[in-house]
C-alpha cells in the first residue's frame, strides 16, 4: 500500500500505439515475437513514483488468428512512463489504442520550503 502525505494528483491519457494494417506493419504481417513502445509524458510531474493504470481502448485484430496481447507499464519516473504492447505467434493486430491513468502525489502549492 501506499500512503500519501500531500495532494494526490490524477492524470489520465489516451495513445494510439499502432495502426500496421495500413502500411503492412510488423504487428499486422509479422510472426513470433513483437513489441511496441510509446512514451507517454506526464503535463504535471509527480513528487515520487506514481501507480499507474493502462488498459485497452480500442483492439482491432484478425479474426483468423489466435489473439494473443501483453499490456503493461515500464519505466515509470515522476515525469513519464512507456505502455509497451506485446503479441506473439501468428497473432495480426491491426490497430491498438490504450488509455492511462496515473495517480500519486504532487506538490502542496501551500507547503513552504524552509531550509
Amino acid at each position: 500500500m501506499q500512503r500519501f502525505n500531500t495532494p494526490i494528483g490524477v492524470q489520465q491519457g489516451s495513445k494510439i500505439l499502432f495502426s500496421d494494417f495500413a502500411d503492412g506493419g510488423q504487428m499486422w504481417v509479422g510472426e513470433g515475437e513483437r513489441e511496441t513502445r510509446q512514451q507517454i509524458t506526464f503535463a504535471h510531474p509527480y513528487l515520487a513514483v506514481p501507480m499507474v493504470m493502462v488498459g485497452l481502448s480500442m483492439w482491432d485484430m484478425d479474426n483468423r488468428t489466435n489473439l494473443r496481447c501483453d499490456l503493461s507499464a515500464a519505466h515509470i519516473t515522476g515525469t513519464g512512463f512507456q505502455i509497451v504492447f506485446r503479441t506473439w505467434g501468428d497473432s495480426r493486430i491491426a490497430r491498438v489504442r490504450a488509455d492511462w491513468t496515473a495517480m500519486g502525489q504532487i506538490r502542496d502549492d501551500e507547503q513552504w520550503d524552509v531550509e
